[in-house]
């Protein structure tokens, strides 16, 4: 892999610090509970536990002191079973998805959900004083995918509109994308993922994933932008 793979993140297409929310909806969903968030409906879920996150980061002088590895922790611990990261690898992979093996499919879902985690980590560090305010969400009771439509106040700065795709499963109402200023998470990757394949195959694309998660271990922190 040549030295133009070094400066890849998504950070460079959208300001970190208006993905905070992102974070902030994943650990509220943690926060919630498993019987609590499968049972609420996806509007008042996000409303709900964002609420609750926010008055938690508020309060938490190592977050707020920029102890990334915290957050880290917190998520890897009890995020996950609340994102559809199977989803969201594939979304993000694109069509390229149908050329990888089951073991190859699998290590991309693990390889991108550690980067996704460990990318946005420090975004709640960025948080200062931010309030979220939440449109009504229309929906059919039969609608098993919708998107709750969110945006992020901020002192001093333009507003940020935050949309949450939320998809009902067995297991309850998962997120599967967020987009930010008309900006979807997976869209952005889906380019950048490829040219990786379209460089160095799949192999190719799951390695460069390891590396930059490798690097993020080895250092303690997010990737850098």
């Amino acid at each position: 892999m040549g030295s133009r793979y070094a400066t890849f993140t998504l950070g460079e297409l959208i300001d970190m610090k208006k993905l905070f929310a992102f974070l902030i909806l994943a650990c509220g969903l943690a926060l919630t509970g498993p019987s609590r968030a499968d049972e609420l409906p996806p509007d008042m879920l996000v409303k709900n536990v964002t609420n609750e996150v926010l008055d938690v980061v508020k309060k938490d002088r190592e977050i707020q002191n920029g102890n990334t590895q915290r957050v880290i922790q917190l998520i890897e611990a009890k995020v996950l079973p609340h994102f559809n990261f199977t989803h969201m690898t594939v979304l993000a992979v694109g069509l390229d998805w149908r050329k990888a093996s089951p073991a190859q499919q699998k290590a991309l879902t693990e390889e991108f959900k550690n980067l996704l985690v460990r990318t946005y980590s420090n975004a709640f560090t960025s948080y200062k004083n931010q309030t979220v305010s939440f449109k009504a969400l229309r929906m059919q009771p039969s609608d098993t995918d919708v998107t709750v439509h969110t945006q992020v106040v901020q002192p001093g700065g333009q507003p940020v509109s935050i949309d949450y795709s939320l998809e009902k499963t067995p297991a309850g109402w998962k997120v599967y994308d967020v987009t930010v200023a008309a900006s979807s998470l997976v869209m952005v990757y889906r380019t950048q993922f490829g040219q990786q394949v379209a460089s160095g195959g799949i192999d190719g694309l799951i390695a460069f994933l390891h590396t930059k998660n490798h690097g993020a271990e080895s250092t303690g922190k997010a990737p850098k932008k």
